[in-house]
């Protein structure tokens, strides 16, 4: 992706509330399948990731690789993922 297209997508995605919220049992199924079907949806959207810095950052990388989807941005504990929904 183009760095104009991310550009794009961190400003669109700064009005958006975080969809899905990561908390202490961490990246199950169920959530995974909550991001999978967020995505189907909205296409670009924010998940807060509550656990520190390095887990963060190893939970974002299996989100990304499980559902397909592209990093945009992380700030802090949120961050912005994109996927194309090809049925749109």
């Amino acid at each position: 992706m183009d760095a104009a297209k991310k550009k794009k997508f961190k400003s669109d995605a700064h009005s958006l509330k975080p969809v899905v919220m990561i908390g202490q049992a961490g990246l199950t199924t169920a959530v995974l399948a909550e991001i999978e079907s967020a995505l189907d949806i909205h296409e670009l959207i924010k998940v807060r990731i509550r656990a520190e810095r390095d887990v963060r950052r190893i939970i974002s990388d299996e989100i990304c690789a499980s559902t397909k989807a592209e990093l945009i941005q992380s700030i802090g504990q949120i961050i912005v993922i994109y996927r194309l929904n090809p049925k749109k």
